[in-house]
């Protein structure tokens, strides 16, 4: 009865957007996520990590940054924010660094993903409509979702996300290459339920959406790197495939932008981690497209 009072004032706080809120929540089917929501107001920006990525990662802020206030510390002074914990995701090396979501079977792809955040801000009373702010393979994510829930979005921010065109700007074999180093156990982590995500079924999964319907007219903005990726972590890196990596990210990267967002490219001076060394330019983008959802624009002010 006491779990059940207190679930029961932990949802009521979230649908009231007053109250700090963070627990795991029962999405069904005996498996709870973790989510944490922070401040006050609407839209309801939520927040999806990248690869590996547990939700508080976007707590996490480089001191050398010229605004060093993290992303989600950062957005909850102004509207509602939440971010949540994907199954198999990290922020550190120890046991207490899991997930604190329900561990599944791996690998798992985008659309079970989107399925899980949607179930999770259903049962949790979160109130829409939701900027979706997504990094790396958490902006393919977002992608999804707005394409398969468009009434619930109400924007977006693409932190240099995993792009849909990725795949096609790439060869057979740099592709595979690709896939291969994403499903690499990360070096020194002891965790049998690591997150793995299927690159090519997501892919697969965001082109069939895009070929039944489109990006709902919502202000987007695209951020994207301007700095290699880092791939000294990765064993088995062929030669020069970074170099290849980098050019057909960019290319995507810009495909994405002016093919599905219909905006500028914003090229930031960071490597793929962009929400921890310049959270002050994802938290400014953020702010951009959450003043255009309350002022009723398609666009945001450049």
């Amino acid at each position: 009865m006491l779990a059940r009072t207190v679930t029961a004032v932990l949802l009521i706080a979230c649908t009231l957007g007053a109250a700090p809120l963070s627990g795991r929540i029962a999405i069904g089917g005996d498996r709870h996520l973790y989510l944490e929501c922070h401040g006050s107001g609407s839209p309801t920006v939520v927040l999806d990590a990248g690869l590996f990525g547990r939700g508080d990662s976007w707590n996490v802020s480089d001191p050398a940054s010229p605004n060093a206030t993290p992303v989600l510390a950062g957005v909850q002074q102004f509207t509602r924010v939440c971010t949540y914990d994907r199954p198999g995701t990290v922020i550190g090396s120890a046991p207490k660094d899991f997930s604190r979501s329900d561990p599944v079977p791996m690998p798992r792809n985008a659309a079970a993903a989107v399925t899980d955040l949607h179930k999770l801000l259903i049962a949790a009373k979160v109130p829409g409509p939701y900027v979706l702010v997504g990094h790396s393979f958490g902006g393919l994510n977002s992608l999804l979702y707005a394409l398969n829930y468009p009434r619930s979005v109400a924007g977006i921010v693409l932190v240099d996300a995993l792009p849909p065109e990725l795949r096609n700007q790439m060869t057979p074999s740099l592709w595979k290459t690709y896939s291969e180093l994403g499903a690499q156990p990360l070096p020194g982590l002891h965790y049998k339920e690591l997150e793995r995500m299927n690159f090519s079924a997501s892919l697969d999964q965001v082109q069939r959406a895009l070929a039944r319907t489109t990006m709902p007219a919502i202000p987007i903005v695209v951020l994207t790197k301007d700095k290699p990726f880092d791939l000294a972590v990765f064993a088995g890196v062929p030669a020069g495939f970074g170099e290849r990596l980098d050019a057909a990210w960019r290319r995507a990267q810009q495909q994405l932008a002016a093919s599905i967002a219909h905006v500028p490219l914003t090229v930031v001076e960071t490597s793929h981690n962009v929400s921890v060394e310049r959270p002050d330019v994802v938290i400014d983008a953020i702010g951009r497209v959450v003043e255009a959802v309350r002022s009723g624009r398609k666009t945001v002010t450049q």
